[in-house]
């Protein structure tokens, strides 16, 4: 492993960037119609794909830009991913169909919260989620984040048309 490599260690997890021995395992995480529903991936996300979005991923975390994390239980096996934008502040996920139900979205959004609030020092980082996203939105209610008064922000993608509600949580003195 490369020494120079991120690494974050919490909640039972352990986040770590994403290598070329993650592509086929990238490819079948991320090749879900309910991934391509919901994100921006690339969709069917194919081989060539996964090392596209894998290149963008390090050229963005050595630009100080976005952090990709594959999540993880061991260090090893991708279970899905959590991504910071460092620059906005803004946080997303996804889990692997098969490993959906553990929990893992929430404790990887903890680990990346806290990282972002104490690491980075952003006092706030924010989710967008759409209104009918209802596991999202469990996810974020659980890890402290609430929605905010901003107008909802309309996106066109993939020959649909939605909106995302801002979600935020807070840095504070106190428990969250």
């Amino acid at each position: 492993m490369d020494p120079n490599a991120f690494q974050l260690a919490a909640h039972g997890l352990v986040l770590r960037q994403w290598t070329s021995d993650d592509l086929d395992v990238m490819q079948e995480l991320f090749d879900d119609p309910d991934v391509a529903y919901r994100t921006p991936l690339e969709s069917p996300f194919d081989q060539a794909a996964a090392l596209r979005y894998l290149h963008s991923a390090q050229q963005a975390r050595r630009g100080n830009e976005r952090i990709h994390l594959a999540i993880t239980t061991d260090g090893q096996q991708a279970l899905g991913e959590v991504l910071l934008n460092q620059a906005t502040g803004s946080i997303g996920y996804i889990v692997g169909a098969a490993h959906r139900g553990q929990r893992l979205a929430l404790r990887a959004l903890r680990a990346v919260t806290e990282y972002a609030h104490t690491n980075i020092a952003l006092s706030r980082v924010i989710l967008e989620i759409e209104p009918g996203n209802h596991a999202s939105i469990a996810v974020a209610r659980s890890a402290g984040f609430h929605p905010t008064s901003s107008a909802p922000e309309t996106v066109a993608d993939k020959g649909r048309t939605y909106e995302l509600l801002t979600w935020e949580h807070r840095l504070t003195t106190g428990r969250d």
